[in-house]
């Protein structure tokens, strides 16, 4: 049995009889057919188009719970809170509320009570915890209360990011909050960019990105040196000019928002001019 204690991520709560209705409107996925027992991923973007945050929906009986970095959770419910106007909708930071746990395996999953997801993102619920399949033998749950403490962590919290960018799933903080459109951290390709659905903030912006080819920016997966959010990556054919941005590290490998030029150059990928070069891995899905 393998438990990570997800203490890098917060929680928010959204309740209300709008609170379905008014997630849609703001997010770059589709809520309004979001499934009770089904999560998706989603950004929430400034008018100009930015990722302020990436989120993990997740439904529940009385609303849903929105996963996303712990250090952006306090600023997003203020801001999120501003465009609730008329809506009946309330939004909360949960986060004191609730244990989040990375699990691999069955065992952890049965200790709670829970049902273990058959799909990818399929949700299972108990009386007071959540788990929520992210592929398989993997998955991510919320216990509420004491539920959480009748699992013991044994896994360093690195290896469940470690896991999340070899799945390729952009995680943004404030290190890098407001500096990419969805397609530069490729959420689009994760699962969670809707182009069919209604407006959202940003939306004009998103979507002149994808169909006029105006991205300029990808992300690639890395391996090779310690790297942190938000720190500057180069390569040889911009000398002395950074072409690249770090989105999420752990335990040597990275993902990292580059310029297309560098990347269709082939030029090496460096921690710093003249530095040690990175090795680039593929992507679970198409780039």
């Amino acid at each position: 049995m393998s438990v990570a204690a997800l203490e890098q991520y917060g929680l928010l709560q959204v309740t209300g009889a709008d609170a379905r209705a008014f997630l849609h409107a703001q997010l770059t996925n589709d809520i309004e057919r979001l499934a009770p027992d089904r999560a998706r991923f989603a950004g929430w973007c400034s008018a100009k188009g930015r990722l302020l945050a990436t989120l993990l929906v997740v439904p529940r009986p009385d609303g849903f719970l929105l996963q996303l970095a712990r250090d952006l959770a306090p600023a997003v419910v203020r801001r999120l809170a501003m465009f609730v106007l008329r809506s009946r909708a309330g939004i909360t930071d949960a986060t004191g509320g609730w244990h989040q746990l990375g699990v691999w395996g069955d065992a952890p999953l049965a200790a709670l009570g829970l049902p273990v997801p058959a799909r990818d993102l399929e949700t299972t619920a108990g009386a007071d915890a959540i788990a929520v399949r992210l592929e398989a033998g993997r998955c991510l749950v919320l216990a509420a209360g004491e539920a959480g403490a009748r699992l013991r962590a044994d896994t360093p919290a690195e290896e469940w990011i470690l896991a999340e960018i070899r799945a390729g799933r952009p995680h943004v903080m404030q290190a890098t909050q407001d500096q990419f459109v969805p397609q530069m951290v490729n959420l689009e390709l994760a699962g969670g960019v809707d182009f069919r659905k209604g407006c959202y903030p940003g939306q004009e912006v998103v979507a002149r990105a994808q169909y006029r080819g105006a991205v300029k920016r990808r992300m690639v997966h890395l391996r090779g040196a310690a790297l942190q959010p938000g720190q500057d990556l180069y390569s040889d054919d911009l000398a002395g000019q950074a072409s690249g941005t770090v989105v999420n590290a752990a335990l040597g490998e990275a993902l990292a928002v580059m310029q297309l030029s560098a990347l269709e150059s082939g030029a090496p990928i460096r921690v710093r001019p003249g530095g040690e070069a990175l090795e680039r891995l593929a992507l679970p899905y198409a780039e």
